[in-house]
């Protein structure tokens, strides 16, 4: 999709990988800031489209946010994708989209955005991380969907080892429908939440994934992730993810780290408050 020098855009906070995965194929990543609900900001998106760009790169359920994008945003994008002066593509990064809370349904993508892409992977929602296993999934009204394709397929076998294991085609072909038990997330997700809102930390509710992104008591989120870790408590500093300023906080853990990480938490944000 990309000639050096093309952009793709994203909206923050965005998985820190997007900025290799533009940069290896000579293309540059252009990030995008969002609304205070941690949602794209369509007028922002499109005041950021120049003619280098060929891709829009989404992600919702957001990793680190937990945000899940709503329907309106996408029916924004279609529209904007129509106004704009080239051709670009949308590409909805998917992994988390099983894995939601409060019966909130995210969006199906294609139907709603002509030039659209699906990437997915059944990594998170069979709690099997780093086997890297999924599809890409070309909307049938794009109009180079069939070109696309064969390019990925050429680009899958030439790199070799993104190839899936066959052990995992065959698991997937039985399972692939499954899903785990989200209710641990979700009680892990509110015990995280409930507890640093108490503290005082502003705190976007997660809908969807294993993390939470709140704000640091201080702008300097990397001095803030050294406060936290001299309490015992490892978090992800923000800045990597696009918006300094929090971090993240995973939930892939028991749920007694949980409950043992918020006094230290709290520690780290009365030294932080001084």
């Amino acid at each position: 999709m990309l000639d050096p020098g093309d952009e793709v855009l994203t909206v923050a906070p965005f998985f820190a990988e997007y900025t290799f995965y533009a940069e290896n194929h000579g293309g540059k990543l252009v990030v995008v800031p969002p609304k205070a609900d941690l949602t794209p900001d369509i007028a922002k998106l499109e005041a950021a489209i120049t003619p280098r760009t060929r891709a829009i790169l989404v992600n919702s359920p957001n990793n680190p946010s937990g945000v899940i994008y709503p329907r309106s945003t996408f029916v924004e994008i279609e529209a904007m994708l129509a106004r704009a002066a080239r051709p670009i593509v949308l590409v909805s990064d998917e992994p988390y989209r099983a894995l939601v809370f409060d019966d909130v349904v995210p969006p199906e993508v294609p139907p709603l955005v002509t030039r659209s892409i699906v990437a997915t992977s059944w990594s998170k929602s069979l709690a099997i991380p780093g086997e890297r296993i999924g599809y890409l999934a070309f909307s049938p009204r794009l109009p180079e969907a069939a070109e696309l394709f064969e390019a990925c397929t050429f680009t899958s076998r030439v790199l070799g080892f993104v190839n899936a294991p066959a052990l995992w085609q065959w698991v997937v072909a039985e399972v692939g429908d499954s899903v785990i038990d989200v209710a641990p997330y979700r009680e892990k997700r509110d015990l995280m939440y409930e507890g640093l809102t108490r503290i005082g930390y502003q705190c976007v509710k997660p809908q969807g994934a294993f993390y939470v992104f709140p704000q640091t008591p201080i702008d300097d989120d990397v001095a803030f992730v050294r406060l936290l870790a001299e309490e015992g408590v490892l978090t992800v500093p923000g800045s990597g993810f696009g918006m300094p300023g929090h971090i993240r906080i995973s939930l892939t853990v028991e749920r007694d780290t949980v409950v043992r990480a918020l006094p230290g938490f709290e520690r780290a944000f009365k030294k932080a408050r001084g």
